[in-house]
């Protein structure tokens, strides 16, 4: 089969279209023809190296939406099952396999590209709105880089869920339209998003953050959050690291909460299934949708994760297998 390749770490360039072999499965697991999967920043970062060792030949991914050719004999799926899944070993390939944990199956209705755009992005909005920051429709919240997919997942899911109100950041005001579609009732850039939070809130600051950029945005994200409000900190685009003194938190009231679904996928796959069942309701009611960017074939994997570097692009990028 083919499969997006690489023997090193580095730049765009490193990534190869090459054959491999054909994954084989256990009696857990299923094995995918891939129709296709999405390009999420994690994979830039595994990329360049940022996420630690690689055993290569590395092939890059966390997602993907197909059809099981074969399923293993416990893994209560059957061939032809149409799912989204979390493979295990990458998923820029024709065929990727999965554990039962982490596959799941999609409806008729839902059609494989929309479904393609919302396993990492979804799942992960969901649990971190409902299960982690656990807010509450009077709330006011910030959703940091708002015309991203968690972004963009997070705004909708929220207004879903009746919160009142919802500001998002964005590193450019060209975003605005994109991100007040989505649902954003108020949209600022980084240099200003703590003062107009404030400003917004009478000075009360906001009951919830969701940052995903670390570094001075972490700092700042402190600055605009209320009493008892909660920071849910979920990566670092910024690549720097964000930091704060238990000063900021204790008399305040203020929790800091941390979650990664790579840790929960490894750790604790078992928490993914009833946010993976909720968000494809969601999907294929139509009630939540996320926009495709643009579609890349195989060969093109290079391109794709340029335009993800570039950071000009509102939605989801997808890779078509």
């Amino acid at each position: 089969m083919k499969a997006v390749i690489q023997h090193e770490f580095g730049g765009s360039h490193i990534l190869q279209l090459a054959e491999v072999e054909t994954p084989t499965i256990t009696e857990e697991e299923v094995l995918l023809k891939t129709a296709y999967t999405s390009v999420n920043y994690a994979d830039i970062k595994s990329r360049r190296g940022n996420k630690g060792k690689g055993k290569f030949p590395l092939t890059l991914g966390l997602d993907a939406t197909g059809t099981v050719v074969e399923a293993g004999t416990s893994s209560g799926f059957s061939e032809g099952d149409r799912v989204i899944a979390f493979p295990k070993g990458g998923s820029y390939a024709e065929y990727v396999k999965a554990h039962k944990q982490l596959t799941f199956r999609i409806p008729e209705s839902l059609s494989f590209e929309q479904a393609a755009a919302m396993p990492t992005v979804s799942i992960l909005s969901y649990i971190l709105l409902h299960d982690i920051g656990q807010v509450k429709k009077s709330d006011t919240i910030v959703v940091h880089s708002g015309a991203g997919g968690v972004g963009s997942m997070l705004i909708q899911l929220a207004k879903l869920a009746g919160v009142e109100t919802v500001m998002a950041t964005v590193g450019n005001l060209s975003k605005e339209d994109y991100v007040k579609r989505m649902g954003a009732d108020h949209v600022c850039t980084y240099d200003t998003f703590s003062e107009e939070v404030l400003q917004l809130t009478n000075g009360k600051g906001a009951n919830a953050v969701f940052d995903s950029v670390a570094g001075e945005v972490t700092t700042a994200s402190l600055d605009c959050l209320g009493l008892y409000g909660t920071l849910v900190q979920f990566g670092n685009s910024s690549g720097s690291a964000g930091h704060f003194k238990t000063s900021d938190v204790h008399s305040s009231c203020r929790n800091v909460k941390g979650f990664s679904l790579g840790t929960t996928r490894k750790h604790r796959p078992d928490m993914l299934a009833p946010a993976a069942e909720r968000v494809i309701e969601l999907f294929a009611a139509g009630k939540v949708t996320l926009p495709i960017a643009k579609v890349f074939d195989l060969s093109d994997a290079k391109q794709a994760h340029d335009l993800i570097e570039s950071r000009a692009y509102e939605g989801k990028v997808l890779i078509k297998a």
